[in-house]
């Protein structure tokens, strides 16, 4: 039977197209017959000579390598017996595409033309088992991660007239025993799939090449942990489990994005060299699915159930990836994986809107507080310490949150005198914000003290610890030192009125002492006085500052008012009175009430032994 020039025409050019594989056999059928590197030597004019030349050269090697021709070729590999006789295999083959297109130009008649064609097709076989083994032999040296270690645009080019031992020697030079059989192993497939993709064998090639690689891909996204989840799967899942799944995700999406797919981007993009499109091709089908699956998983947290405290692992996720968009927009940056680079896109958008929902969510949650019962003592309540531990861990994502909440308006616009203390960006008048709905709050809880004193004992110790949580994390960044400022400001006017509440009868007490007392008028000052701190004493015995350093300050404020006033009266006028009926109307030396204020502030516990003290002496007066 005779070949005609339109069939060997249709072989070069259109056999890969028509079998449903869509770009990726595209992609091959546009290179198919460009003849790349290894057929740039090839005479582009034959005679009739040259060609039988050819065509006996080619069936020498083609028999002595068919595996049909015996058992040691069935079982051995050419690559591995002799590369210098692999590359004339394959010089021999790119001569005989040459001859083959000579003859079928110039004697589509001739049987020349049908014994080429046969031996082109034992040849192929060849090679495509070369292929196989290759790959297969080399898995561990090919894994992603000796791989990932090469550059992408780095390609291992020898001479043709350099030999086996120059070239080992030349490779080993910069690299060590795992890398120069990764790279040789990575030159020998780059010169396979030359030559079969120029000869119009690029599918078969291919083929092979995706089996072997998509398996790999596949195993180290399976020894990764990532693993395909069910929606209904996920929203059954305890959240503590699901921490756990979102910790080992976060580990294993950085290795797969800078090893595992970037490692295989540089094989692809060194086997398949002569080819853009097959290379690019190649890559897409082989990770698309598992790339698609890792960064679904993400989207699918991001769609479950939202509350405050599930924000942060939402923006360790969101972290992850803005971290690696770099590396994943390199990696998969070709049209043939823009699904890939589109499904981390949504994986970042839904994860933003889950920040967003849940910091709505938070805003209303402290909104929504309706606790009537007020914090014993004038303590800390506990919506201050929960909001401002949140919140000061979520300063931490800082950068994060500023792309997230950037083109989110707030519903409402700050005070004047807040918003010209702060720097006018999104994340700083979001957590001026936050901290703005907690103060308000906290003011509508000061209606439920009875005592006044108590009250404002209460805004500043909350004040107080809202101040130190923004001083000791990175809060104080976002809302800045002039922040600080105004709201130390008011946290000492909260303090003065506290002291000036509790204690001004003590004060007023003092200043009604008269200049030259009389025995009578000296004794009623000092019962005046004695009542008056034994009041305001009982009265805030039982209150609690948390913070020693506050705590220390407004006893050293009280002390301040009344011990120094006490000591020169006490001074001038004790020594003048008489004791009436056996006991002096004196109860307190100025040290005393040094020591009774030193006793403050610590709780009613703390101060019992005081407390009864005092009330022995005030029940004797």
């Amino acid at each position: 039977m005779m070949a005609t020039k339109a069939t060997l025409l249709s072989l070069f050019s259109s056999r890969e197209r028509g079998r449903g594989d869509g770009e990726l056999y595209s992609a091959i059928a546009a290179s198919s017959g460009s003849s790349g590197r290894l057929a740039s030597a090839t005479p582009r004019r034959l005679n009739s000579f040259q060609v039988r030349d050819i065509l006996s050269r080619a069936q020498a090697f083609v028999s002595k390598w068919d595996p049909n021709s015996s058992a040691y070729a069935k079982i051995t590999s050419l690559w591995y017996e002799s590369r210098q006789e692999a590359k004339e295999y394959v010089r021999s083959v790119i001569e005989l595409q040459a001859a083959m297109l000579f003859l079928a130009s110039s004697n589509p008649s001739s049987p020349d033309l049908i014994r080429a064609q046969s031996l082109m097709q034992t040849a192929m076989k060849r090679l495509e088992k070369e292929f196989y083994q290759i790959l297969a032999a080399n898995r561990d040296y090919l894994d992603p991660e000796s791989v990932s270690g090469r550059s992408s645009t780095s390609t291992l080019e020898f001479e043709d007239d350099m030999n086996l031992d120059d070239e080992i020697r030349e490779v080993g030079k910069s690299i060590g025993d795992v890398e120069r059989v990764s790279a040789l192993a990575m030159a020998d497939l780059a010169s396979i799939a030359e030559c079969m993709i120029a000869t119009g064998y690029g599918k078969e090639c291919v083929k092979v090449y995706m089996i072997v690689r998509k398996s790999i891909i596949d195993e180290g996204l399976y020894r990764l942990g990532v693993e395909r989840l069910s929606s209904s799967r996920m929203k059954k899942m305890d959240w503590g489990i699901m921490e756990m799944k979102i910790k080992g995700w976060i580990h294993a999406v950085k290795i797969a994005v800078k090893t595992l797919f970037y490692g295989e981007r540089i094989l692809c993009d060194h086997v398949f060299a002569t080819s853009q499109h097959i290379r690019e091709a190649c890559f897409a089908s082989i990770t698309k699915e598992g790339a698609q699956l890792l960064f679904g998983f993400p989207e699918a947290v991001a769609r479950g159930k939202k509350s405050p405290e599930k924000m942060f692992k939402m923006l360790d996720l969101y972290d992850a990836i803005a971290e690696l968009w770099p590396d994943i927009e390199s990696t998969f940056s070709c049209e043939s994986s823009s699904a890939v680079r589109a499904q981390a896109v949504s994986a970042l958008t839904k994860l933003g809107e889950a920040v967003r929902s849940m910091l709505a969510d938070f805003e209303a949650a402290m909104q929504k507080d309706s606790a009537k019962t007020p914090v014993p003592r004038g303590g800390l309540h506990p919506l201050t310490r929960y909001v401002m531990n949140f919140l000061s861990l979520l300063a931490d994502y800082r950068d994060i949150l500023a792309d997230i909440v950037a083109g989110w308006p707030m519903k409402k616009s700050l005070p004047v005198e807040i918003s010209d203390r702060i720097d006018d960006n999104p994340i700083s008048g979001r957590f001026a914000w936050l901290i703005l709905v907690l103060l308000c709050k906290l003011d509508s809880k000061v209606s439920l003290y009875r005592d006044v004193a108590v009250s404002y004992l209460f805004l500043t110790n909350n004040l107080n610890y809202i101040i130190g949580k923004v001083q000791s994390s990175n809060l104080r960044f976002i809302l800045g030192d002039m922040w600080l400022q105004l709201h130390t400001e008011k946290l000492r006017q909260y303090a003065i009125s506290y002291v000036q509440t509790a204690w001004s009868k003590v004060a007023e007490a003092l200043t009604e002492f008269p200049e030259e007392p009389d025995a009578e008028s000296g004794r009623e000052a000092f019962r005046r006085f004695s009542a008056s701190f034994e009041e305001a004493y009982q009265s805030q015995t039982a209150s609690i500052v948390t913070d020693d350093r506050l705590r220390e300050s407004l006893k050293l404020s009280i002390a301040r008012m009344v011990v120094p006033a006490y000591r020169s009266f006490h001074g001038r006028f004790s020594g003048l009175l008489m004791e009436e009926e056996g006991q002096s109307v004196v109860r307190y030396s100025p040290e005393d009430l040094e020591n009774y204020i030193s006793d403050l502030f610590y709780g009613s516990s703390a101060s019992g032994s005081a407390t009864s003290s005092i009330q022995s002496q005030g029940s004797s007066l």
